[in-house]
């Protein structure tokens, strides 16, 4: 389990969520206000795969611009590590996820943002 809280730094604010729950292979970390929260999953799929999920969401009052009306909205980056049980190890899983981590940089977030594909 990991050690809570859990803080991930969005804007240069730190975003401080302890956990709210937790069952089996499964914990959600949450703000107080629940502006951000942070899930972690693991499940073993019907194909004998191991799917570990971390999903970080923000959650915010944005403004509609065709009825100037202000409602809550949300807003996901969900990361998926899909392996079989064995064959693979820990360091090629950091491997895999260094390099991607290096390629999603801001000019990718932007293309990313635009639709690009």
């Amino acid at each position: 389990m990991f050690s809570e809280p859990i803080t991930i730094t969005v804007n240069a604010v730190g975003q401080v969520m302890p956990r709210t729950s937790s069952t089996g292979m499964k914990s959600t970390y949450e703000k107080a206000d629940s502006t951000f929260n942070l899930l972690i999953e693991h499940v073993n799929t019907k194909a004998g795969r191991l799917r570990s999920v971390a999903r970080f969401e923000q959650r915010a009052i944005v403004p509609d611009p065709l009825t100037a009306v202000n409602d809550w909205e949300n807003m996901a980056v969900t990361l998926i590590i899909d392996r079989p049980l064995i064959g693979f190890t820990a360091a090629q899983q950091d491997q895999l996820l260094s390099g991607f981590r290096a390629w999603l940089a801001t000019a990718t977030s932007d293309k990313l943002y635009g639709r690009e594909s």
